[in-house]
Parts: C-alpha cells; sequence; structure tokens
C-alpha cells in the first residue's frame, strides 16, 4: 500500500495509516532482514520502559508515542540499550530462523549435548530476571518450554526442572543461595536455547561487547560479535574459563553487520525525533539503513506499537520461498501489559534557612 500525504483532517486528529510498505517498491533480502532488526530493537526499547517511565510521561504503554520512547530512551552506548538491542535481535533471529544465527547455535547446542535432535532446529525462549515482574511473564515462559522441560547444566547428576528452578532464578542474584550449586548463575540467563521437540534446555548469556561475556554455574552457551582481539576467531569456540560454548556472530560480513547497521538506523531516527545530541562514536549507516532511518523519522507521533507492528509486517514482504529468513515473529504478549505506577503526591517543596 502506498504512503498517503496526510490530509487536513488527519491533522485534526487521525493519522495516515503507519507503513513501510511501497507499491512497486519490492525489497531485498537485506533490507527485510533490516526492517526485522529495526523491529526487534524499537521491542527492546518498549521492553526497557519502566513503570515509573509510563507515570513520568504519564502515558499507559500501548498509547506511547515514538516521540515519547525517543525522549526518554537511553542511546548512550555505554548505558545498556545496544546490548538490549542486541539481545532481542538475537532471539528474534533465532524464532525467525535466520541462517546467520541458527547455525552457528545449533553447533554449539550439539556440541554441548550429544543428547539433543541433531537436524532440529533451535529455538529460544527470552529470560532476565527484571522481566519476571510483567504479569504472566513467567507463566507464559513456562508454558512455552512444556511441562516436562529440564534444564541441563555442566557435570553429571539428575536435570532440574524447568519451571520449578527458573521461577526461583527470577529473584535474581538474591536468589543464588537458593539455587543448587550446578546452577547458582543461572539468574544471568538471557535466553534458554533448545531445538524443536527437545524438552533441554541450555542457559545462554547474550552480550553485545565480547569483554563483558561472563561465565557461571549453569551457563552453558555465549553469544557475541565477532572481535579482533579475542579468542573466539571460529564461529563457536569452547572458553574452558568461562565453560562456555560461545557463538562468534559475523562482523561485518554477518549478522552483527547486520544489526551494526539495523540498530544505527534506529539510534540515529531516535536522536533526531528525540533531540540528543550525537556522539562522534555512531558509524554511519548504509544507505538502505539511511532510508529506513526516515521511515521512522516520519512516523514519530505513532505509538510505538504501531510501528513495531508495521516492520513486523514489512519484514515478511512479498515472500517468496520457504528459505526467505527473518521473517515476521509476533511480540509476547507479557511485553505490553505493563502499567503506570500511581502518581506520586509530593509534598510542597521548602528550603530551610542555610546557617
Amino acid at each position: 500500500m502506498a504512503d498517503k500525504k496526510p490530509s487536513a483532517s488527519s491533522k485534526s486528529g487521525s493519522r495516515a495509516k503507519v507503513t513501510f510498505l511501497e507499491q512497486n517498491s519490492p525489497i531485498d533480502e537485506y533490507g527485510r532482514a533490516l526492517y526485522a532488526v529495526a523491529r526487534s530493537v524499537i521491542r527492546a526499547f518498549i521492553d526497557s520502559l519502566s513503570e515509573e517511565d509510563l507515570a513520568d510521561i504519564n502515558t499507559p504503554l500501548d498509547k506511547v508515542r515514538l516521540r515519547q520512547l525517543a525522549k526518554i530512551a537511553r542511546l548512550d552506548r555505554d548505558k545498556g540499550m545496544r546490548g538490549d538491542g542486541f539481545e532481542w535481535a538475537v532471539h528474534e533471529a533465532i524464532l525467525g530462523k535466520e541462517p546467520k544465527v541458527i547455525n552457528p547455535v545449533s553447533q554449539a547446542l550439539n556440541r554441548a549435548s550429544t543428547k539433543i535432535l541433531k537436524d532440529a532446529c533451535p529455538t529460544s525462549l527470552l529470560f532476565g530476571q527484571e522481566r519476571a515482574k510483567y504479569l504472566g511473564f513467567l507463566e507464559a515462559m513456562v508454558d512455552e518450554a512444556g511441562n516436562d522441560s529440564f534444564l541441563l547444566p555442566q557435570g553429571s547428576g539428575r536435570p532440574f526442572r524447568f519451571g520449578h528452578w527458573v521461577s526461583v532464578a527470577a529473584q535474581g542474584y538474591t536468589a543464588e543461595d537458593q539455587l543448587n550449586a550446578r546452577i547458582k548463575k543461572i539468574w544471568k540467563t538471557d535466553l534458554f536455547l533448545s531445538v524443536e521437540d527437545d524438552p533441554r534446555y541450555f542457559a545462554a548469556t547474550v552480550k553485545s561487547n565480547v569483554m563483558q561475556l561472563e561465565g557461571g554455574q549453569g551457563l552453558r552457551v555465549g553469544i557475541v560479535p565477532e572481535h579482533p582481539s579475542t579468542a573466539y576467531k571460529k564461529e563457536v569456540t569452547y572458553d574452558e574459563s568461562k565453560g562456555l560454548w560461545v557463538v562468534s556472530l559475523a562482523d561485518p560480513n554477518g549478522f552483527m553487520g547486520l544489526f551494526n547497521d539495523g540498530y544505527g538506523a534506529v539510534a540515529r531516527a531516535f536522536l533526531t525525533i528525540g533531540k540528543h545530541e550525537s556522539a562522534n562514536y555512531w558509524a554511519v549507516p548504509s544507505a538502505k539503513a539511511q532510508k529506513l532511518r526516515d521511515q521512522i523519522i516520519k512516523y514519530k507521533d505513532a505509538t510505538a506499537i504501531e510501528v513495531v507492528d508495521a516492520l513486523n509486517e514489512a519484514a515478511q514482504q512479498d515472500l517468496l520461498s520457504a528459505n526467505d529468513k527473518l521473517i515476521s515473529v509476533n511480540a509476547p504478549h507479557w511485553l505490553h501489559v505493563k502499567k503506570m505506577q500511581p502518581t506520586v503526591i509530593s509534598p510542597k517543596p521548602k528550603f530551610v534557612k542555610l546557617d
């Protein structure tokens, strides 16, 4: 559907339909993948909103406009948003069956255990103890894993029932005293990985900065960008010091290059919409990513959820065969159920005399 110019009536209330699809302008596979990565990154921004954030902007989650989201987004490189976006992008790339991600992940899982189904496609469950407070998050996660699922840490011994121990791990660092020694660090898990039709799950940690990768009891897989200064020269390497099978995603000619381009498009759009100061470490996005940035800016007054839905739709535009990957991935329902904190009634400010 072609984009429509806002009419006089649209200025008075209604908005043009949010769409990234253009008539007679099919996108190539890289363009489709950029839409998918941008979708994941903006979902990560939505995920980062706290109840306090929603109270500060006095807007329920489903009404938050992209402009509001851009103003409160933590864009600085060291403030965590890039890492959150990378985590979401890897998770949804696995769900979307992106070969650049599922192939090395499958290899790592097969090396971590000889018992999993060899030719089955990897699956992913998004974790993070900070999400456990979302209404229905844990229930949905345990339900998706299945009643018979279990965790597979290193070493010999009985496996651990998924539902019970993940619920304990959701308490975060304070759960360590309640966790068995073999899984004491699973509260640090970002993704629980498995393969289709297999009850075994492996705890994985995902880091956009390879220097921040850490192991721990119960963690089995690490997913990081390729980096010349590390020992992770191959797609899959075992790091004895961390006890992790490390998946290294290729950069720039692989998934990491794609993620950086997509994240750059979203971040630069948010810099403009939110009127943030640009930093000199921002890489210049590709021509396709710059076009995507301009499209995102155009929809600054749409709700963030509308923009994500439109990106999700664009990610499956003109699919021709089952080999087309990184297709649409629906958002988990818990992502949209956060509530605003009650408005805080503060006493009138009054300052005493300074002696």
